[in-house]
């Protein structure tokens, strides 16, 4: 349920100001829980992995589009033959977060599974707890919720934002390793099938308490640590 994602990244745009292979090794160094194919010559590289992770490689990779120069910059740089520059060492990741804030506002997203979401609402609440001028807003679009993290970044509410996002991004990294889910489907010709599983799901829930039951009209999702989910749905289903 919780699988990988896939993309196909086009560092093409960034060969006239940075060694393609430098700027690959770093971005491996950086995103760690990402798989790397191999860089082919039209600048295209295939990466493979959970979306929190991909979504921290897809800042970063902003970031290094917003350093830039502008079109007419680069105009210019060409006329005068400016060679490729190496990358310097990597920044720490707060100031890379911030640098692309406006200067108004601190802006934050994360990607989230849908039912991962689902469980850290329910079990970890305190993850999305704010505090301050900190708003969070989520849009869920079937198995892919995106949570925003906005602050106005100023005062003491400097960097809050991100704190917060990071701390998301952690808790959904330990889970998206542990999470199962398992759906008990409800045959449509049996009307009191629906009322059976519900009834049953009900009276297990006070011995299976870190287990997330998620009823719909057609299944009741079950999501929980491997074991404890496949005890719960065979005993539902006795």
């Amino acid at each position: 349920v919780f699988s990988s994602v896939t993309a196909v990244l086009d560092m093409s745009v960034f060969q006239d100001q940075f060694v393609l292979e430098d700027l690959i090794q770093e971005v491996k160094r950086k995103s760690a829980a990402l798989s790397f194919g191999p860089l082919q010559s039209n600048g295209h590289i295939s990466v493979q992995g959970s979306f929190p992770a991909m979504q921290s490689l897809r800042d970063f990779l902003l970031l290094k589009a917003k350093s830039l120069p502008g079109k007419d910059k680069r105009e210019e740089s060409k006329s005068h033959q400016r060679p490729k520059r190496r990358l310097q060492p990597h920044r720490p990741a707060a100031k890379e977060s911030k640098s692309v804030h406006d200067a108004d506002r601190e802006k934050h997203m994360v990607v989230l599974d849908t039912d991962i979401y689902h469980y850290m609402k329910s079990f970890s609440p305190r993850t999305f707890l704010v505090s301050g001028d900190v708003v969070l807003s989520d849009v869920t679009d079937g198995d892919v919720t995106t949570v925003y993290i906005e602050s106005a970044g100023s005062g003491s509410d400097a960097g809050r934002a991100l704190r917060i996002k990071e701390k998301i991004e952690h808790q959904s990294l330990k889970l998206l390793d542990t999470l199962r889910k398992e759906r008990i489907r409800f045959e449509e010709r049996v009307r009191n099938e629906k009322q059976r599983y519900k009834r049953a799901c009900e009276s297990l829930r006070p011995r299976y308490p870190r287990v997330l039951i998620l009823p719909y009209d057609t299944h009741i999702d079950v999501i929980g640590n491997a074991f404890e989910v496949f005890e719960f749905t065979k005993e539902v289903s006795a």
